[in-house]
């Protein structure tokens, strides 16, 4: 079994939520976000994948090994899992990623997870239409950014393909594209803010 897959037992029909990011550091708005996907929309899991690096960010992370084990200490769930999978599958783009964890796992009835800020400025993704039409999306809304996100480029375009919140738990059940927004209690917490405090030693 590749190393990337040791602790990650994905069967056929689960339906998995997947929370990328550069997690740098992780904090307790990823364990936040998670928890509520985990109800909103009846997940089984969460997989928390930390990427090498984001293209769109001129700054690297710190390093992912610091970056994984973090996470790995901060996660208070058993069915929140973490995974280096990008790295070892060498994907730099959502889209790459999303292709290549559904070739992995067929069967999986795998959600891609972002907050209402990621919705907001999700049209400059690459092939962001094409990771709409890949696996469902559900979104939870972030502080100040609901009606921005709501209003944004995506949220336009895939209108149509949109579940009402009453729905959310019927996300993973269907083809994409299907995508759902929901409110949850606002945690304002950000990486950028930790790192600013200088708590976290990035270099390291």
């Amino acid at each position: 079994m590749a190393k990337w897959l040791e602790g990650v037992n994905l069967a056929r029909g689960m339906r998995v939520g997947v929370l990328g990011g550069s997690f740098d550091p992780p904090h307790q708005g990823h364990m936040h976000l998670s928890h509520e996907a985990l109800k909103r929309f009846d997940l089984d899991k969460i997989l928390w994948l930390v990427s090498p690096g984001n293209p769109l960010k001129p700054n690297p992370p710190a390093p992912i090994e610091k970056r994984m084990a973090a996470a790995r200490a901060l996660i208070d769930h058993p069915r929140i899992l973490v995974s280096d999978f990008e790295e070892r599958h060498q994907t730099r783009y959502t889209f790459e990623t999303l292709s290549a964890l559904k070739s992995v796992w067929p069967g999986v009835n795998f959600v891609w997870l972002m907050g209402a800020d990621n919705l907001f400025q999700f049209h400059r993704w690459e092939n962001w239409r094409g990771i709409m039409t890949t696996m469902p999306v559900g979104v939870l809304a972030r502080p100040k950014l609901r009606i921005a996100a709501r209003m944004s480029v995506t949220s336009r375009v895939f209108s149509a393909a949109r579940l009402q919140s009453k729905q959310a738990r019927l996300l993973a059940c269907g083809p994409a594209p299907r995508w759902s927004f929901v409110n949850m209690p606002m945690s304002g917490i950000s990486s950028s803010q930790i790192r600013e405090t200088g708590t976290w030693n990035h270099s390291d």
